[in-house]
């Protein structure tokens, strides 16, 4: 007989908080992610998951097309946070990037440029297995795109 471990069964959502909301759901949607009409909640029960009082958040779910990674894009309405640091830098510790596959690195990096966003560093092959590059979107936000080449196994 095994036991049971309770622990982690599936993945659910990264929370992203914004300022610029209606910017951040831009970049989602140029990158291929279907996102909702905003929400706004507030009320004691997201005051005690968060440990803030008197929040109100204005919410837009971003899922990619496969329908399993998704994005929960909050912005705060109360409490304000306040003005933020500089987007950080790429060895920054904490949680860096998200990464994502796409069926045309250079073709998504393009749309990106034209919408006013640029790349962190350049498009990179590696090991002729995957195209890759980090788009950095709005407020720091780094988003890792990978290309699998042809004949890469996996």
């Amino acid at each position: 007989m095994t036991s049971h471990r309770p622990g982690v069964t599936d993945f659910v959502h990264i929370g992203l908080v914004v300022e610029d909301l209606d910017e951040t759901v831009r970049f989602l949607a140029l990158l291929g992610f279907d996102c909702t009409s905003p929400g706004v909640f507030s009320g004691e029960w997201i005051d005690r998951i968060i440990g803030l009082e008197n929040a109100k958040v204005e919410t837009v779910m971003a899922r990619a097309p496969d329908g399993r990674d998704m994005f929960e894009v909050v912005r705060f309405h109360s409490p304000f946070a306040g003005a933020q640091e500089p987007a950080p830098a790429a060895n920054r510790p904490g949680l860096r990037h998200v990464a994502f596959r796409v069926d045309d690195v250079r073709g998504v990096v393009d749309r990106v440029r034209e919408a006013g966003w640029d790349t962190v560093g350049e498009i990179v092959d590696f090991a002729n297995t995957f195209l890759l590059c980090y788009v950095r979107g709005p407020e720091g936000l780094i988003v890792e795109l990978a290309e699998r080449l042809d004949g890469a196994s996996g």
